[in-house]
């Protein structure tokens, strides 16, 4: 019965339920994001681009050896939209967060003007 007791509480603890939490709305944030990049972010600006430079299937380009250099190129501009697109919308959520939570007011304290009378007054004596 020790076990189990033990196993309840480690379940109950704060960290397992925030991981568990965590892994789970990070799978589902993950496939937002994919569909994002994926479904607007490519067909709406990278395609036009990729015309444009009149390279529409860059994962086919090889060099005569075999080496899909195209592959590489394609995992690494996706791996950079994905990454600018969590940035903003990191950046998007910590101004709404900024937005809600007001300042905290700084302590008062004495000011340098009564510092500095402490001190002079410390002197005197």
């Amino acid at each position: 019965m020790g076990m189990i007791s033990e196993f309840k509480d480690f379940i109950a603890k704060g960290n397992a339920m925030d991981l568990a939490v965590g892994v789970i709305i990070g799978a589902s944030f993950g496939a937002i994001v994919n569909s994002l990049v994926s479904d607007v972010i490519t067909p709406a600006l990278l395609n036009p681009a990729l015309k444009a430079a009149q390279v529409e299937d860059l994962a086919g380009l090889k060099t005569d050896g075999g080496i899909l250099y195209g592959k590489f190129l394609a995992a690494v501009i996706s791996f950079l939209v994905i990454a600018f697109v969590i940035f903003l919308m990191v950046k998007g959520i910590n101004s709404m967060k900024k937005k809600e939570e007001p300042a905290p007011a700084p302590p008062a304290g004495p000011t340098q003007e009564q510092l500095l009378a402490e001190i002079r007054d410390l002197l005197k004596k």
